[in-house]
Formats: C-alpha cells, structure tokens, sequence
C-alpha cells in the first residue's frame, strides 16, 4: 500500500515534483561544477602561476651564506652537469622546469659588454632513463623576442644593446673573436636587456658552469607546518616530518634537492611562493562561498515547493490520518515521495555539473578536469542533507495538522 500511493502521488502530481527535480539539478549542476573546480584548482592555478617566473632558486653553499650576508650576489660557480639529478628526488614530477645562468663579460667590437648563459631549451637524459627538455625558452615565458629562439649556436640580443650597436635578427656578432648569429632581439622587462644571452656551452672560458639555477616546481601553499620545516627542519616530530616531507610544499621540494645535490643551497623565492598561497586561498574561498550560496538557495527552493505540496494535499493528509495513518507514517511517506524526486534531480545534475566543470576548466585552464567519486559522493551527501533541511517546514506543518479542521469543510 505504501509504495502504491507513492507512485500514485508521483504520476497524478508530476509537474509539481517536476520542479522540485530542477531545482535540486540546479543545485547540483552548481554544487559538482565548483566542488570538481575546487578540488583541481590548487594544481591548475599553480601551473599558470608558474608562467611569472621561477619558484626556487639553487646557489653554491658558499655563495649563498655570502649571499645572506652581503647585499652583493657572489661570483662562485657551480658545475651544470649533476643538474638532471633534480629529477630524481621523490616530487620530482612536480619540478616542471629548470635552467642554469652564468654572468661574465665578453668583448665585443673593443667594448665589454655583458654576456648571460643559459639553457634556451636544452635535451637531457635523466639518470632515472626518462627525456627532458627544459630551458628559459619555457621558464622565461614573459620574455619577448623579436626573431625567434636561438639554436645551441646562436645568440639573443638585449633590446638595450641591441639598439646601441645597431644589430637586427639575422645579424652576426664578433663575440671574442667567435662569430655568432643573432637568432633574435630579446625584450627581458629590465632583466637582461644590455646583455648578450649565450647558449651556456658557447660562453667563452667558462664551460659546464653556472652561477646560479632557476626551478620552477609545482608546490602546495605554505601553512604554519611548512614554515616550522623550513626554518629547523630537524626541529620536526616524527609524524610532522614525515608529513612535510610527504607533501609538496616549496621548503620540502627545496629539501629535497639539497639531499640530492648537497653542494647547492636551495631557497625559495618567496615572493613567488607567498603570491601563490594568497591566490590560491582567495580562489578556494571565492568557490565556497558560490558553493554554500548554491545549496542555501537550493534548500530554499525545496522548502517552498515541498511546502505548498503538503498545503495542496492537506485534505488527503487530513483523511490518512482520521483512519488511523500516525505522523510518523505520513511523514515518511511524504519524505519518501520528495527524496526519491531529489535523487533523480541529484544523479542528472552531478552528470551536468561535470560537464560545466570540464568546460569551464578547458575555457580558463586550457585542460579538463579529471572525475572524482569522492567530489560525486560529496555532492550527493550535501543534497540529501539539503532536501531535508528543506522538508523541516513541511515536518512541523505536518505534525500540526488536525484532521477536524482540514476535513470540517
């Protein structure tokens, strides 16, 4: 008898329980886009924070001490060729670029200008057997060149020298007596723009050296653990080190590449690092408040209709219960009708909303989002939770209802 005056109320009032499974769709299309969103923000806007620069930087031990007691940077060099090793420590997934760069002098036309090497897109061979290719070329992505990137032979000009001694893409330069191609004119913001910029195996006198390297990593913010770690790593508990060391903080990523080259000094550049927490939090903040607005507006919504569903049935609620029918069983049977109408809308909008989320992640990311049950169980959760919050007016109109009043005329 139950579940026949269950369907029997869903077909004879089926465009009333029809908004409620909008409504609930809405909620979730809302609910599953954000919450997939969220869950793949950090990621997806870390990886376009990593287009203003690197996040790490790795210096001599020497030069760095110098470094934290000097203003002045130091010239100590540091051997390029342990550099693939970056690769190997345990995030090393997340270290997406790295080059080294070395400042010297050159002569040139009876001058000495300045000269910068780096690697523009260098290939290596990881000693784990894997292939990279890695340079400024990717690290350096704000850098405007007019021509196009340098071969291993050839040279970038900065705009500063190059509009001082007249050269142009395609011109060639007596580089200390070593005749160089300019691949192209380099707009550096500042950086390197009186600077001849070499292919480091082509700067003169100094092979397989660098003064210092640029890593850009994909990291997690920093929270008050991290920044216990990185100021005494060894100060940690057991269980607080293991999980710094476990996630991909910058000052555990950092750690890391010191244990695999002891002779550099890792730092982060903090004001990479913070920016990214502020935004990344202001984002994940920004998505939860649409999300809580979303299902407040959601449980609105269900209470309104459920409501005028119990005022329109009133009489036949009053009848069930003159027979004998107690509020427990009218409630279940009218939360029962609501919840089986909700989960229909809930299964459809978690599919649209997963589709919303992949659009809008290929729209601003320029890639899709990948699924996560836990994010659909979570949707579905937060729903159920939100119809019944929505049915609690219709509970209390029911519990009041007398028979003899509903029924006296």
């Amino acid at each position: 008898m139950f579940w026949r005056m269950i369907r029997r109320s869903l077909l004879r009032v089926w465009r009333a329980k029809l908004l409620i499974v909008v409504t609930v769709a809405l909620g979730a299309v809302i609910s599953t886009a954000v919450a997939t969103l969220l869950v793949n923000a950090s990621d997806k806007v870390n990886q376009e924070l990593r287009g203003y620069g690197a996040n790490i930087t790795l210096r001599p031990k020497q030069a760095a001490a110098l470094d934290e007691l000097y203003a002045a940077g130091s010239a100590a060099t540091l051997e390029v060729a342990d550099l693939p090793k970056i690769k190997t420590i345990f995030w090393a997934y997340n270290i997406l670029d790295f080059s080294p760069f070395l400042q010297t002098t050159a002569e040139l036309d009876a001058r000495e200008v300045p000269v910068v090497g780096v690697w523009f897109s260098k290939h290596l061979s990881l000693p784990t057997g894997e292939e990279l290719t890695t340079g400024v070329e990717a690290l350096r992505t704000w850098w405007e060149v007019d021509g196009e990137w340098p071969t291993p032979d050839q040279a970038l000009v900065g705009k500063d020298l190059a509009a001082a001694i007249g050269i142009a893409p395609g011109d060639h330069l007596a580089l200390s007596d070593t005749d160089i191609e300019v691949a192209g004119v380099v707009d550096t913001d500042g950086e390197f723009d009186d600077s001849v910029i070499l292919d480091l195996d082509a700067v003169p006198g100094q092979p397989g050296l660098a003064n210092w390297v640029e890593v850009s990593a994909l990291t997690t913010p920093d929270n008050e653990l991290s920044r216990r770690a990185a100021a005494n790593p060894e100060g940690l508990s057991a269980k607080d080190w293991e999980t710094w060391y476990c996630t991909a903080y910058v000052s555990a990523i950092s750690y890391q590449i010191e244990e695999a080259l002891p002779e550099l000094s890792a730092r982060a550049v903090r004001q990479v690092s913070e920016s990214e927490g502020v935004v990344l939090d202001r984002t994940q903040l920004l998505l939860l408040l649409v999300a809580a607005l979303c299902l407040a507006s959601t449980a609105l919504g269900v209470a309104g209709m459920v409501v005028r569903s119990v005022l329109e049935r009133s009489a036949e609620i009053g009848l069930l219960k003159a027979v004998g029918a107690t509020d427990a069983a009218v409630l279940a049977l009218i939360l029962t009708e609501t919840m089986l109408v909700a989960a229909l809308g809930t299964v459809l909008g978690i599919g649209a909303g997963f589709a919303v989320a992949q659009a809008i992640s290929w729209q601003v990311f320029g890639s899709g989002s990948e699924a996560n049950p836990v994010v659909f169980a979570v949707v579905a959760a937060a729903m159920v939770a939100v119809v019944l919050l929505g049915s609690a007016p219709a509970v209390r109109m029911l519990r009041r209802l007398r028979p003899a009043e509903v029924l006296h005329g």
